[in-house]
């Protein structure tokens, strides 16, 4: 009889059971209704993170308390959210119309309300991938807060160390720390955190604001005050979702309101019955290519097109972008701020009133029936599909839109190459399920070839969240027959809207074309460009104006 060898998981195979165990695992806590994350109901989302140990949360799996990881994390929920041991997510329930005020974090685009001391609700109205991404996150910083908690309480009867009482007396004081005062309280702190002096000196001011210099320690003091009442008094933290959170999830609910109004506005316009071109991008580089060098032509004399965009995209150059924004309001663009609750906004170009010679593409073809350019902003995770899926839907049932195309330029991490490369996907992957997408892409790499910048053509995966991703699991998806190239989160859900619409509802022409390109934000297979390590800052305007002219080009027909 053949002996049975003993079978090893890889590391790949293990982050992967990882990942399917915290999906299965965030639903069921989601219709369960609430959890206590540091509890037993919240012990296997904690197992399943520290199995995957993601790139992005750095050294969730040591002793030390992970910084960058934290601070990205920090980035991504509402100022305040560390003093409270209540976090309700809700749905859009009316909160806007109370006196509480909407905190919105610097690096996501949520709304957010401190109830009282104790507690913050914090909306959901992008769907189901805005859950995940939030629990990930509040399971890595509860993680961290019980490493502090590990350094600090020397006793079950909550004795707490000397560095540990110095940071709460420079947290009680309300005035900014001098210099002096501040690299005393840096050095308790980092012996409460495991890391050198240096290193909390050097990431101090990156979590600080003019309001909050010192924010820094007041995050730390607080995620650690609260670890040690979870042990001490057993005051465990809780996450609730809301009732109507739970009945509306997954109906659609934001994205037929904002899909709806869209419709509305073409309407009204008399724009239905023209050919119309899906754009998912930003709101500035369509308006920008066609607009902005005509209009700063003058001020930037003997500049490059690049030149000007990445003038446009420093943060104070309000006055030039107001300048080309309200030109291009007077030729033909109709502005839709979202007042869905999707956080998408909307711009629409009416092409019969750009004058042509006047603009960047004077050799546009545009045919009898000018077309119509719908902007989207960017979706997130799962809203991609909620969101093209009600644009695509025929308008009150019977009024069919004829979308020639569909376009996605967004960014995206890269598996091979550096910050600012572009990638091409030939095919969509599902993260988790190796659900698939194959699709006839109208850009390819040889169309950049000419520009300078790395082009890189392959399969992309769709993933559940950047942070869970480890380099183990890329690696397997980069370097197997998969042959990936990227990996980003809303790809293989525009493309499942895009084909139920055109190959099985029939709600808009079977032969829309569509056309996807990416720029690498970051490569989490890099030690040190991973997203944690910071943004793009100029070196993305180019690639992300390459791939904007490449897809009016194709529009416009300009050879």
């Amino acid at each position: 009889m053949q002996e049975i060898k003993n079978i090893s998981r890889s590391r790949a195979q293990e982050s992967s059971a990882a990942i399917e165990k915290m999906y299965i695992t965030m639903r069921h806590l989601f219709n369960r209704g609430f959890y206590k994350p540091m509890g037993v109901s919240g012990e296997t989302l904690r197992e399943a993170l520290l199995s995957l140990r993601p790139e992005i949360y750095g050294n969730i799996a040591e002793e030390k308390v992970e910084l960058s990881g934290l601070l990205y994390v920090i980035e991504r929920l509402p100022i305040g959210i560390e003093e409270c041991r209540f976090i309700n997510l809700t749905s859009d329930e009316g909160y806007s119309k109370s006196h509480f005020q909407a905190i919105v974090p610097p690096k996501r685009r949520r709304n957010c309300y401190r109830i009282d001391e104790e507690q913050m609700n914090v909306e959901i109205t992008r769907g189901r991938s805005d859950i995940y991404d939030i629990l990930t996150h509040l399971t890595f910083i509860f993680i961290e807060s019980h490493k502090i908690r590990n350094r600090v309480l020397l006793d079950d009867a909550g004795e707490v160390s000397r560095d540990w009482q110095k940071l709460q007396q420079a947290v009680s004081q309300k005035k900014k720390l001098t210099q002096i005062e501040k690299e005393k309280v840096v050095s308790h702190a980092a012996n409460i955190l495991g890391r050198t002096f240096i290193e909390v000196l050097d990431i101090y001011d990156a979590f600080g604001s003019e309001v909050s210099p010192d924010r820094f320690l007041h995050v730390i003091y607080w995620l650690g005050k609260l670890a040690i009442e979870e042990v001490v008094d057993d005051n465990k933290r809780t996450i609730t979702f809301s009732p109507i959170l739970r009945e509306r999830l997954g109906h659609h609910i934001h994205g037929e309101i904002w899909a709806t109004n869209i419709k509305e506005v073409l309407k009204k316009h008399k724009l239905l019955d023209r050919p119309i071109h899906v754009i998912s991008a930003n709101m500035h580089s369509v308006m920008n290519s066609l607009f902005a060098t005509t209009v700063l032509k003058t001020k930037f004399k003997d500049k490059s097109d690049f030149y000007i965009y990445e003038e446009l995209s420093k943060s104070g150059a309000n006055e030039v972008r107001d300048k080309v924004e309200e030109f291009a309001k007077l030729h033909g663009m109709i502005s839709l701020p979202d007042n869905s609750g999707t956080n998408i906004d909307v711009q629409i170009f009416d092409t019969t009133k750009i004058d042509w010679a006047k603009s960047s593409f004077p050799t546009a073809k545009t045919g009898d029936k000018k077309p119509v350019i719908i902007v989207m902003d960017y979706a997130f995770g799962e809203q991609a599909y909620e969101t093209i899926d009600e644009l695509l839907k025929p308008y009150k049932k019977d009024i069919f839109l004829n979308v020639e195309s569909v376009s996605i330029m967004g960014k995206a991490g890269i598996l091979e190459g550096e910050k600012g490369d572009i990638m091409i996907p030939t095919a969509h992957i599902n993260e988790g399920t190796a659900d698939n997408y194959f699709f006839h892409n109208e850009l390819t790499a040889e169309m950049f070839a000419a520009d300078e910048i790395p082009v890189f053509a392959g399969p992309m995966v769709t993933v559940l969240g950047t942070s869970l991703q480890n380099k183990d699991l890329l690696k397997f998806f980069h370097e197997s027959t998969w042959g990936v190239i990227g990996l980003e989160m809303e790809g293989s859900y525009y493309q499942k809207a895009i084909q139920s619409a055109s190959k099985i509802r029939k709600s808009i022409p079977q032969d829309v074309k569509v056309r996807y390109a990416y720029y690498a934000s970051d490569n989490p297979l890099e030690t040190g460009s991973t997203l944690a390590s910071g943004g793009l800052g100029t070196t993305g305007v180019k690639p992300t104006y390459l791939i904007t002219i490449k897809i009016l080009e194709q529009i416009f027909n300009v050879k």
